[in-house]
């Protein structure tokens, strides 16, 4: 297998083809059209309108990338999430979605229920706190999920995941597929940047060599230019919900009645809007979860600044209070204070709260965020409170 579990010789490929497939003339087409619409809808600040030509690049790529690899038939695996970088001299342009995670690697390879396959792979030294391959169907509907995090796997860290239709009848690492089942969705969560490694994934479909054609290039502009479409739609009604809520509020509390839909993870968003001489401020008490992460994203759905700038924190990136809770201040000026998410110098933007991996009672009672919008004075920036 590669060395690197992610820049893979058939991603770079793939990637390749995207940037000629993009030029297509079917897909340029799309790309004015939806970017129209988009904006029309959108009603976006003008701060907001300035992010969108580079925001909307990346969607768009994201689609092209994700829409090539359909063909059930001819599987491969796919990062459909990435910065910006080069391949053979050339840039391929960032693929960020959907309000997407910063610590994740999300991967994906085409399932038909009808056929057999089989995922083999490696882990790295050290095994990450959060990984799932879920199967999913046409809708994002769930129809089988391996915990990747508890899977058997051989002492050299090599494991291989069998795909079929049938019972696992003692196999290991097995998916059990449906006539429903359209691809693999998969998570490999880094909590520790440093540390932690994906997994190196590859895909064979056993069986019969395919009996019909591939897509032509004419049929796979027609199939990009649809999720094109269906990308805009999916994180512009994402965040119109998102903005439809009141500014500067974001609270969350641990309840009984909601213990069994957040027994695994917890998730939650919410908005700042903020005047100038103003920061969000999050108090976070983590309920016993192993891995939680805070970023920031625009309204067009891409994360803010990774690279040169603080835009996210998870729990190993984060300083704890001694009580063990934690805060974040969220602002474009350095507070001078730890847990600074620097936003990028907009003071609007998107903030999420995704926590995860709670043990088998689920999360503790003390869970629960809260917020408040402050204001800081003199060369000190000392935070004051003043709403909740």
């Amino acid at each position: 297998m590669p060395e690197d579990p992610v820049a893979t010789a058939s991603q770079h490929e793939q990637e390749l083809a995207a940037l000629e497939l993009i030029e297509h003339p079917t897909v340029k087409a799309a790309y004015r059209t939806v970017a129209e619409t988009w904006l029309g809808r959108a009603k976006a600040s003008d701060a907001m309108r300035e992010r969108f030509d580079d925001a909307f690049a990346e969607v768009m790529f994201s689609a092209a990338m994700w829409s090539s690899n359909q063909d059930k038939l001819r599987p491969k695996v796919s990062c459909i999430t990435r910065l910006a970088h080069p391949v053979n001299g050339r840039r391929i342009p960032g693929s960020r979605w959907g309000i997407d995670n910063p610590d994740s690697v999300y991967r994906v390879i085409p399932i038909s229920g009808d056929e057999r396959y089989e995922i083999h792979g490696r882990v790295g030294e050290h095994r990450m706190t959060e990984n799932y391959f879920t199967l999913w169907d046409a809708n994002m509907g769930t129809v089988d999920v391996l915990n990747g995090r508890t899977m058997r796997v051989d002492s050299d860290g090599s494991f291989t995941i069998t795909v079929d239709s049938e019972p696992a009848n003692g196999r290991p690492n097995h998916v059990r597929s449906t006539p429903a089942a359209h691809e693999f969705y998969i998570r490999d969560v880094l909590l520790d940047w440093g540390r932690d490694d994906p997994n190196h994934l590859e895909v064979q479909r056993l069986g019969a060599p395919a009996s019909t054609p591939a897509r032509t290039l004419d049929e796979q502009a027609e199939a990009t230019a649809a999720m094109m479409d269906y990308f805009a739609n999916f994180t512009g009604k994402l965040s119109h919900g998102v903005y439809k809520m009141p500014a500067n509020q974001f609270n969350l509390a641990w309840s009984a009645d909601r213990i069994g839909a957040m027994r695994n993870q917890v998730y939650v968003m919410g908005r700042f809007d903020l005047g100038p001489d103003e920061a969000f401020v999050v108090d976070l008490n983590d309920g016993g979860a192993e891995y939680f992460t805070v970023p920031l994203s625009n309204v067009w759905g891409t994360t803010l600044e990774l690279v040169d700038r603080t835009g996210s924190l998870n729990k190993a990136q984060s300083v704890p209070n001694q009580d063990g809770t934690y805060t974040y201040v969220i602002s474009p000026i350095d507070p001078g204070v730890a847990n600074w998410i620097d936003s990028d110098g907009l003071r609007e933007a998107i903030l999420t709260l995704r926590m995860a991996e709670f043990s088998e009672a689920g999360p503790r009672e003390d869970l629960g965020a809260r917020a408040a919008s402050s204001s800081w004075t003199g060369s000190t920036r000392r935070c004051h409170t003043w709403s909740g």
